[in-house]
C-alpha cells in the first residue's frame, strides 16, 4: 500500500510563501547581477566586436604578483555573483519543498538530467558561482546527473556568452560551442550518473518526504543561517586558496604565443588540460581566445580553450568535493578535457 501525498488545500499559506520568496530573491538577484549587465554588454559586443581584454597576460615574471593581481581582477568580477550563489544555494534548501525537487530532479535518468540543464539557463553563472547552488541541490538529494547538468550548463550554455561569442568571434564559433556544449552537459552528466553510487527514489519515498517536509523543525531564519554557514564554510575558503594558486600558476600554464603555434596536437592537448583546470569569470574565455588567436594561436587549441575554460575548473571541483564522489569529479574533469580535444579537432576542420 502506498501512502497518499497531502492535498494542497491542507497546506498553510506560509507553505506557498516560501517558494515565492525564493523566486523573488532569484529574479531580483539575477536581474541585478546578470541579466541587466549582460543585456547592456551585448550592445558593446555588437558595436566593438570585443568585450574587454584578456586577463591572463600580465606579470609574466612574478608568480606572487600574478597571483595577487589575478585574484583582484577575478574576485572584483565575480563577487556579486558568488554572494548571490551562496544565498541561493542555501535558500534552495530551506524554501523549496524537497519533494518538489525530488519529483523534478530526483530520479536518475535522461529526463531529470535534461531538466537540470534547462533549469541552469537563467542563471548564467560561471562554474565556481554555480557550484554552491549545485551543492545545495545535492544536499536535497537531487540526482547526480541533474545536479551536474545544472552546474556545467550554467557556464557552457550561458545564452549571454553565446551571443557575445557570436559578435566577437563569429557565429560559427557559437554554433560549434552550442552543439559541443549540449553534448558535454548531457554526456558528462549521464556518464557520471552511471558511475556514481546507486540512487533509488521510488514514488512512495518521495511522498514520505512530502509529508515530512510539512513539519517545521525550528524557525526559518535559524535553519537558513545554519545552512548558509555550512555551505559557505565547505565551499568558499578552499575556493579562495585555489584561485590564488592558479593565479600564480598562470605564469607557467599559458605559454608564450606566437605564429608558430598552429593546430597541432602539441598545443591542443595541453591547452585542453589547462583550460579544464584554470578558473575564469563568466565569458572571460572570449577575450582570452580572441587575444591568443590574434597572437597566432591556431583554431584547434583556441576552440579547446573555448570549451574547457568555462566548463569546470579546479576550484569548482574542489568546492563540490563533499557533494559528489571523487570518481565522479575525476570523470567530469577527464571528459571535459576529452570534449575540448575533440571540439578543437572539429574546429580545425570546420572553422
Amino acid at each position: 500500500m502506498t501512502s497518499q501525498s497531502l492535498p494542497s488545500s491542507t497546506r498553510p499559506w506560509t507553505f506557498w510563501c516560501k517558494p515565492a520568496l525564493f523566486v523573488l530573491v532569484a529574479v531580483i538577484g539575477l536581474y541585478y547581477v546578470k541579466w541587466s549587465p549582460y543585456y547592456l554588454k551585448s550592445f558593446v559586443a555588437a558595436d566593438s566586436h570585443s568585450i574587454g581584454g584578456s586577463i591572463i597576460n600580465d606579470h609574466p615574471d612574478s608568480p606572487l604578483s600574478a597571483a595577487l593581481a589575478y585574484a583582484q581582477v577575478y574576485f572584483l568580477a565575480i563577487w556579486k555573483a558568488a554572494v548571490l550563489a551562496v544565498i541561493l544555494g542555501s535558500l534552495v534548501q530551506v524554501l523549496i519543498p524537497r519533494d518538489w525537487l525530488l519529483r523534478a530532479f530526483g530520479k536518475a535518468g535522461f529526463g531529470s538530467t535534461l531538466r537540470g540543464g534547462l533549469f541552469a539557463l537563467p542563471g548564467m553563472m560561471c562554474s565556481c558561482c554555480a557550484a554552491p547552488v549545485a551543492a545545495g541541490l545535492r544536499r536535497q538529494n537531487v540526482s547526480v546527473g541533474a545536479a551536474l547538468a545544472f552546474w556545467i550548463a550554467n557556464p557552457v550554455l550561458n545564452p549571454a556568452t553565446l551571443i557575445f561569442m557570436g559578435f566577437v568571434l563569429g557565429w560559427q564559433f557559437t554554433a560549434l560551442r552550442l552543439v559541443a556544449g549540449v553534448a558535454l552537459v548531457l554526456g558528462v552528466a549521464l556518464f557520471a550518473q552511471r558511475i556514481s553510487r546507486p540512487e533509488a527514489l521510488p514514488d512512495a519515498a518521495v511522498e514520505a518526504v512530502e509529508v515530512a517536509s510539512n513539519v517545521d523543525t525550528g524557525s526559518l531564519l535559524t535553519r537558513w543561517m545554519r545552512t548558509l554557514w555550512q555551505l559557505f564554510w565547505t565551499t568558499i575558503p578552499i575556493y579562495v586558496v585555489a584561485v590564488l594558486i592558479l593565479g600564480a600558476a598562470r605564469v607557467w600554464l599559458f605559454p608564450h604565443v606566437d605564429g608558430a603555434m598552429g593546430n597541432g596536437w602539441l598545443w591542443l592537448v595541453p591547452l585542453a588540460i589547462v583550460g579544464t583546470l584554470f578558473v575564469i569569470p563568466t565569458a572571460a574565455e572570449i577575450p582570452i581566445v580572441q587575444t591568443l588567436m590574434g597572437l597566432g594561436l591556431g583554431t584547434a587549441p583556441a576552440v579547446a580553450l573555448l570549451m574547457t575554460l568555462p566548463s569546470v575548473s579546479l576550484p569548482s571541483l574542489l568546492m563540490l568535493r563533499k557533494s559528489f564522489d571523487r570518481q565522479v569529479l575525476v570523470a567530469v574533469a577527464l571528459l571535459t578535457m576529452l570534449v575540448g580535444i575533440v571540439s578543437g579537432a572539429a574546429g580545425a576542420l570546420l572553422l
